[in-house]
Formats: C-alpha cells, structure tokens, sequence
C-alpha cells in the first residue's frame, strides 16, 4: 500500500493529525460513516461473503462449507445488515431531534455497501471530514484495528487520501449508553427468573454468564496500548470484565438485593474459529454451562456483553446452542437483548460524535469503569495483529 503518514495520524482531521490521546478543540464534520461488519442477504451470498472474513487466513473451502450452515439455516440472510439500516435510521431520528446537521454513511468491512463505496460517496457530496462509528466497542484487533485498516484501504483504493479525512470515536465499552441495555437485560432476567422459579435463591442458584466473541490469546495480549499494563488477556478481556462488573452491581441494585446478596457470574466466549493447537480465550460458554451440572444451579442468565446486535454468532451460538447446551443440562434459561437500536444507545452513539465535534475535556467525558474513557486517537502499537502484524492504518498512531 502505497500511503504513508509523514509522522501524522493517516487520514485525520487536524486536530487529530498529531495524535493526541483525546481531542480538546471541536471539529467541523460534515457527516458521520457508520462502519459495520456486513452479511450476506441470499443463499447466494454466503460463501463469498465468508471468503471476504477470511481473504489471507488459508481458510479450506471445507470449514468455509461448516460455517456456511449456520446462515443456510436462516435462509442465507444474516440480521446484521438490516440491523445496521435500522441503527442508521435511529441515528438520524436522533441527530434531527437534537437539530444536528450530519448525515449518516454507511459503509461494511465483509459485504454491500462497503467502505469504499461510503467514503467515494462522501466525496461526492462534498463532505471531507467524516466521523466514525465502528459498530464494536471493545478493542482487540478485529474489533477496532482492522476498521482503521480498512478505513486507510479505502482511503487509498477510492484515491481520496488527502481529500477526505476520517476520524473514529472512542471504544464505547463503558459509555453509559452502551451498558444501560445490559443492566436493564440483566435485571429483567434475574426477575424473571425469579418470578418462574419458586424460591430461587439469587445468591447461588443463578448464574450470569457474560459471552463475548474468543479471540486467539496472541491477539488478547496485543489488545490495548502495552502501556496500560494489562495482563496475559490484554484490554480485551479487561474491559469486559470490567462493564460485566458493572452491569452486576447496578442489577443488584435495581433488584434491591441485601448487601450479603451476590449473584454469582463469569466471563465466557464463543464462536472460536481457530485450529485446536492455537489457543483462543477460553473458557468456551458450552463447557462453562456443562461445568455447572451437578452443582446449585438452577438458571442461567446469558448476556451478549460483547455484540451490539443480534447477528449469526448471537442468533446461532448463544440462541441454538447455548441454550440448547442449557435445555441439556435442565437448567431455566434465557438470553438478553443486545443494544440494537436501544434510545440510550442510540442516543449514547450521538453523544460519542458531539464529543468530538465538540471537543469535550476528557474530564468530562462519561464513563462506567475505571479504564475509561478510552482513547480518542489509538496509541502506538495498539491490537497488533501478530499473524500479519502492521498496516497502515486511520484515526492511530503508527505503527
């Protein structure tokens, strides 16, 4: 790839372009590019669409076959990209609420419309700085990294590197926003699950199982700045230890729960796509729920921590068989909702752009842990990818 940085952050917008870990002067953006991870829509779709996740990784054609049962099962289509239209249509409900003058573009990483096609769009309606969300909120290098990687490939591809500059919002994980639809998920459910099962004690017949997506351990390690000084699982785990913490205490609280009262829970993963000889984050949330077999449990809550939306992973793994690994065990289950177009994160994603438009004094920037707010521009180094290591990538600074 031919474009550099001279030393600036690629692609951004001035303000930015010397790499500040939070922006304090406003900026004039003309529109907002929502980026999305995309899905197939057709039977037709499916295995181009999983060659485009794959392209570099020497995926066979067979695993490729595996996956592709998963959407075959629901016609082909992935809910994804309709949610995207759907979150679109929110943000700009929302923007014109609050009399905000920015367009939203929309553009995918995997599938129509793609980046490139959002960015040439801009181009043609004369908007030069764009504002990002990345419909992800942690940071690891498929949930962050590879959108600026791409965001700089599109940059490059559409010969608009310096015509349109691109800046990114923060990693939302602990904007309130964000986590107020888990809390309210997992209050209802422990509600629920009390109201169905008579006598359920909270404190040690219901277990809470956060799931997120497992990445390799060499990419967890490499999440978040190496500053920050995070253990073996990096800042990806970190922080969904840290909102799942959250998201517990304010439940409990909601429930009015005695202070001796403790719902016990723990963070999993699912949808690990690796080979048996690389180790990926672990513990898998089938085995943790066959763990609990035998022991005092009696309903399991699962929270989608880590998703913004419905999708194949939430529908398939957690939907299918999670709760079937669940139905196996006897255990009453069920599954919150993911943020989808929730008016806290609707509003909440509004929020994150006027940060930057406005240059809101980090602060005063709104956060629920104590790793946050995170970082406006991303720092050096941040969620290498250690297979194919550094590229070129917007809204960080090199490498």
């Amino acid at each position: 790839m031919s474009i550099t940085n001279n030393g600036m952050v690629l692609g951004a917008t001035p303000v930015a372009a010397d790499g500040p870990e939070w922006v304090a002067e406003p900026t004039a953006y003309d529109a907002i590019l929502l980026a999305g991870f995309g899905g197939p829509e057709g039977q037709e779709d499916v295995i181009p669409f999983l060659r485009n996740v794959t392209r570099g990784r020497g995926i066979p054609e067979e695993r490729l076959e595996e996956v592709a049962h998963h959407y075959r099962h629901f016609g082909g289509v992935s809910p994804i990209n309709e949610h995207n239209r759907e979150l679109k249509a929110a943000l700009e409900a929302e923007l014109a609420r609050r009399e905000i003058d920015l367009p939203v573009l929309w553009g995918n990483r995997n599938w129509e419309p793609y980046i490139p096609d959002a960015i040439r769009e801009a181009n043609e309606r004369g908007f030069t700085k764009l504002i990002a969300i990345a419909t992800s909120a942690y940071s690891s290098y498929s949930s962050c990294r590879q959108y600026r990687e791409d965001f700089a490939m599109g940059l490059e591809s559409t010969g608009l590197e310096g015509t349109v500059q691109i800046d990114k919002v923060r990693q939302f994980f602990d904007h309130p926003g964000f986590v107020q639809p888990f809390i309210d998920g997992v209050r209802d459910a422990l509600v629920k699950a009390r109201a169905e099962i008579d006598g359920l004690d909270l404190g040690s017949e219901v277990q809470v199982l956060f799931s997120t997506h497992s990445i390799p351990s060499t990419d967890a390690a490499k999440s978040g700045p190496e500053s920050r000084g995070f253990d073996a699982d990096g800042a990806y785990a970190a922080q969904h230890r840290a909102v799942a913490e959250v998201v517990m205490a304010a439940a409990e609280a909601a429930l009015e729960l005695d202070s001796e009262t403790s719902v016990p829970w723990q963070l999993v993963f699912q949808s690990r796509s690796g080979p048996p000889s690389m180790p990926w984050l672990e513990p898998d949330i089938n085995d943790a729920i066959h763990a609990l077999a035998g022991g005092p449990t009696k309903a399991v809550v699962i929270v989608p921590l880590g998703f913004v939306s419905d999708h194949m992973e939430v529908m398939w793994d957690l939907d299918n068989e999670a709760l079937e690994s669940c139905e196996d065990e006897g255990f009453w289950a069920v599954r919150t909702p993911t943020p989808g177009i929730d008016p806290n994160y609707v509003t909440g994603l509004v929020d994150l752009v006027l940060e930057r438009r406005d240059g809101v004094p980090v602060g005063d920037r709104p956060h629920v842990t104590d790793l946050g707010p995170w970082y406006d521009v991303c720092r050096p180094g941040c969620c290498e990818n250690v297979r194919l290591g550094f590229k070129p990538a917007a809204a960080g600074v090199a490498p």
